[in-house]
């Protein structure tokens, strides 16, 4: 039987792993995000040699869907740390910027705030956006009073870190 036919207990078949799409915008990162892309990418290279060692020793179907997993994984971030960026913290906290923490305010009252950062730095429950994001894109080079339609509702900028 032909591997790419062969299905794992969840029933995921080795044709039915995708690569993961890279964005095309371009990958700026913070030193943060270029450390944690490192980590990921040493990370999965440990855990590629240790399922290469798997496969070859057992050779299950089980090992070999979770090399393609890892091998797909690693793809992915060697590919995102091959292109990305460092942009280094600018010191002028006056007009919001790619790094900027902003705080903002909507027109019901509500503050939140945001620091923007890449794409695979973005967290917003832990208050980071992407810096393709409509409201980052929204904010960038405003400065405090300015106000931005995002999404059809007012912001205005009212903090910048």
């Amino acid at each position: 039987m032909s591997i790419a036919f062969m299905k794992d207990p969840e029933g995921e078949t080795l044709e039915d792993i995708p690569e993961r799409p890279v964005s095309p915008h371009r990958n700026l990162v913070t030193p943060e995000g270029l450390a944690h892309i490192e980590a990921e990418a040493a990370r999965l290279q440990e855990a590629f040699s240790r399922a290469q060692k798997a496969v070859a020793e057992r050779g299950e179907e089980e090992d070999r869907l979770n090399l393609l997993r890892i091998g797909r994984d690693l793809r992915y971030w060697m590919a995102r740390r091959s292109s990305a960026e460092l942009v280094p913290p600018l010191k002028d906290s006056g007009r919001v910027h790619f790094g900027s923490t902003v705080v903002i305010e909507r027109e019901d009252g509500r503050r939140q705030r945001w620091r923007i950062v890449g794409e695979d730095e973005a967290d917003p429950a832990h208050e980071t956006i992407s810096h393709v994001s409509p409201l980052a894109r929204a904010l960038v080079n405003k400065v405090v009073g300015d106000v931005v339609e995002v999404n059809s509702r007012d912001v205005e900028v009212v903090e910048i870190h």
